[in-house]
């Protein structure tokens, strides 16, 4: 039996549909199994044969059966790529099996609808503006294979028109909403999306961060908030980003101690509490910033020193970490206050004090006795450790990215062998001293430095900032920040690691096509930035609209900001979008065409009647033509035929019955005409 289905879904919908289908699935691609990127193929490659004619649509035999696979597939993965990323593959599934087998036009529409779930599902993971941009464009695509099912004029163009005027008129109401609906948080728990982590993690071993040298990917974003108004932040060598805080250590891998992960654990149920530094005394400056954070897949986030966030999605856990209650799943912006003077644990528990004293057994034995000399040599701790410190550069040791390979007495090599290693090396060397000579230390990872852009006023944290140092207790001090990298390498504390090392050789060494090559060309550079710069205002304003930004705007735009200014600001949003929709529809008693017509044809005839071509008042719109072709000399033949043209495609226009196709034709005449009438008009005027 011959298949019907061109005949119940017009050809104009197959083309948006061919077209929609690779734009939906494209934002998710990184989601996608290669069993589900297979069928989605398979579907796509098959829907073209249809478009042709060589194929007819799929029996559903064929159908319920691949996807009876596909869904049997997913749930024995699901449990490594997660139940989040097993949903979208299963609704990608759905969306392309439902592709090939339509038959009728309500099939196209549940394929619509499903395809504007897919772009909302992207936009929860994607929301930096060039990934805002692409889903607007996949919007007005999906929003095109619609308008062909209720307005199949045979034009794709029209379609596409008309697709970019509607979504264009949702653009008032949306920013309305947005600007003055309350920031309400997710009604949900997202499942685990199993993706891949970034950046930092909870365990650290020799050469871990140094991998991290070998990645330009951005880590977060940082404005700070200067009561001057300015933007710049503290100087590079005061740019320590914390983020973890490692205790443990079985004399290869630094870890989080145990108490402090149950403490994460249990956070969301029970938020630990910390007191804050009184911020109005002179003795206590402050810092205020907003972080812009990337995905990680991580719940650890940075600041600087003693900080604190307003977020109440974010707590502040006893080493003095920021920490959110949920993993950092997309762009994440949140305001911190720093303490840059205040000190931390000025009285340290016995569990703590234990905890920063512990090391490993029968390991390091030449390291124990270097620490017992200096103990002997320095008995104040301050004194000793600065002893420690000095040892780093009055000794020959190295900064490198490749340090050698280490044995299993991994400080014994390194201070005594090798004596070239990266930060995680000396740091792990300054707490292993420093905790032999009975002095409670501890290693704290994070970031160093930042990238200033003039442009936009921010500083760039970059994964290659990747940077270990050490933090030790002394009575009535608290925690004291010493970096051993400082001694070695005091270029990649105080001007940052590109200062330091060659970029090529570390974090571009595998990105070609980074757009940090651009720093070593002066206007490339400048664009890199400005393009950067547009992005950061994109994440300020937009993903990092809170409730503060929320009320300064409407303090702008209101001046005083009560209930009855917002209700009122609202009523006349509300009456402004009506009326502009109501006049796009033609709901209103305006015939905006055909003024447009009359007024043109008018002015073509006042500026004729200046060159004494003088229209009779009840005279037609064809004699009048007639009467220019006689009037005017044989040397303006031309202005006369194409004035006989504007006037065949008015009437045409006005009084005419036409087809869609015919009406767009003739408008195309008449406004061609138009131009060359008024132009050919000027240049006679010139020559009187």
């Amino acid at each position: 039996m011959r298949d019907n289905f061109d005949s119940i879904i017009s050809r104009n919908t197959l083309f948006w549909l061919l077209i929609t289908n690779v734009a939906v699935l494209s934002p998710l691609y990184g989601h996608t199994t290669p069993w589900t990127m297979a069928i989605c193929a398979i579907c796509f490659v098959w829907r073209i044969g249809i478009y042709f004619g060589k194929v007819a649509a799929p029996p559903k035999l064929l159908v319920s059966s691949l996807a009876i696979g596909a869904a049997g597939t997913l749930a024995l993965v699901s449990r490594e790529i997660g139940l989040l990323n097993a949903l979208i593959n299963l609704l990608l599934l759905g969306y392309a099996l439902k592709y090939i087998e339509m038959r009728q036009q309500r099939d196209v529409k549940t394929v619509v609808l499903v395809g504007y779930f897919l772009i909302a599902l992207t936009l929860l993971d994607q929301q930096a503006i060039i990934n805002t941009l692409h889903l607007t464009l996949v919007t007005i695509i999906n929003t095109c294979v619609l308008i062909s099912v209720y307005q199949d004029s045979g034009k794709p163009l029209s379609n596409l028109r008309f697709s970019v005027k509607i979504i264009l008129q949702s653009v008032p109401l949306a920013i309305l909403l947005f600007v003055v609906f309350p920031r309400l948080g997710p009604l949900w728990m997202v499942p685990n999306m199993k993706s891949a982590t970034t950046g930092l993690s909870d365990e650290v071993s020799f050469g871990d961060i140094s991998k991290l040298t070998r990645s330009p990917d951005l880590a977060f974003r940082v404005g700070f908030e200067n009561p001057d108004g300015s933007t710049s932040g503290p100087t590079n060598d005061q740019l320590y980003w914390r983020t973890l805080v490692m205790e443990n250590y079985d004399g290869k891998t630094w870890r989080q101690d145990p108490s402090m992960k149950d403490i994460q654990r249990q956070a969301y149920f029970q938020k630990p509490l910390r007191n804050r530094p009184q911020s109005s005394t002179q003795q206590t400056p402050t810092m205020e910033y907003v972080v812009i954070a990337e995905p990680s897949h991580q719940k650890w986030l940075y600041g600087l020193d003693e900080a604190f966030s307003q977020d109440n999605q974010i707590i502040e856990l006893p080493d003095y970490r920021l920490f959110a209650l949920r993993p950092v799943d997309q762009r994440q912006s949140y305001r911190v206050i720093s303490y840059p003077n205040s000190l931390m644990d000025v009285r340290l528990s016995a569990a703590t004090r234990n905890i920063n004293l512990t090391l490993p057994d029968n390991t390091n034995p030449q390291t124990w006795r270097l620490a017992q000399q200096f103990a002997d040599k320095y008995p104040e701790p301050k004194a000793r450790i600065s002893a420690m410190m000095n040892h780093f550069a009055e000794q020959a040791y190295y900064y490198t990215l490749s340090p050698p390979a280490l044995g299993d007495q991994q400080i014994d090599d390194f201070l005594f062998e090798n004596r070239a290693g990266f930060c995680a090396h000396y740091a792990s060397a300054l707490v292993f001293m420093a905790r032999a000579s009975r002095i409670p230390a501890r290693m704290v990872t994070g970031y160093q430095g930042g990238e200033y852009n003039p442009k936009a006023g921010y500083y760039s944290v970059y994964q290659y900032m990747a940077h270990a140092w050490t933090e030790v207790w002394f009575e009535g001090q608290g925690w004291q920040r010493f970096d051993p990298t400082a001694m070695i390498a005091p270029q990649r504390i105080l001007d940052g690691f590109d200062a330091m090392f060659d970029s090529e050789s570390s974090y571009l060494q595998d990105r070609p096509f980074s757009s940090l090559r651009m720093k070593q060309y002066p206007w490339l550079n400048d664009l890199r930035n400005q393009l950067a710069s547009i992005d950061y205002y994109w994440s300020v304003w937009v993903l990092g609209f809170d409730e503060q930004r929320k009320q300064q705007v409407l303090q702008k735009l209101l001046g005083k900001v009560n209930s009855r200014n917002i209700i009122i600001m609202m009523l006349i949003s509300f009456a402004f979008i009506f009326l502009m929709i109501a006049y796009y529809a033609g709901l209103l008693n305006i015939k905006p065409k055909q003024e447009f017509l009359s007024r043109r044809y008018q002015n073509i005839s006042q500026r004729l009647a200046k060159k004494g071509v003088v229209k009779a008042r009840q005279s037609p719109a064809l004699a009048f033509a007639e009467q220019v072709k006689c009037t005017l000399p044989a040397q303006y033949s031309g202005l006369a035929d194409q004035f006989e043209v504007f006037s065949t495609a008015y009437i045409a226009l006005k009084y005419q019955p036409l087809t869609p196709s015919q009406q767009q034709e003739y408008r195309r005449q008449f406004n061609r005409t138009y131009w060359s009438i008024m132009l050919q008009l000027l240049w006679i005027n010139q020559l009187k």
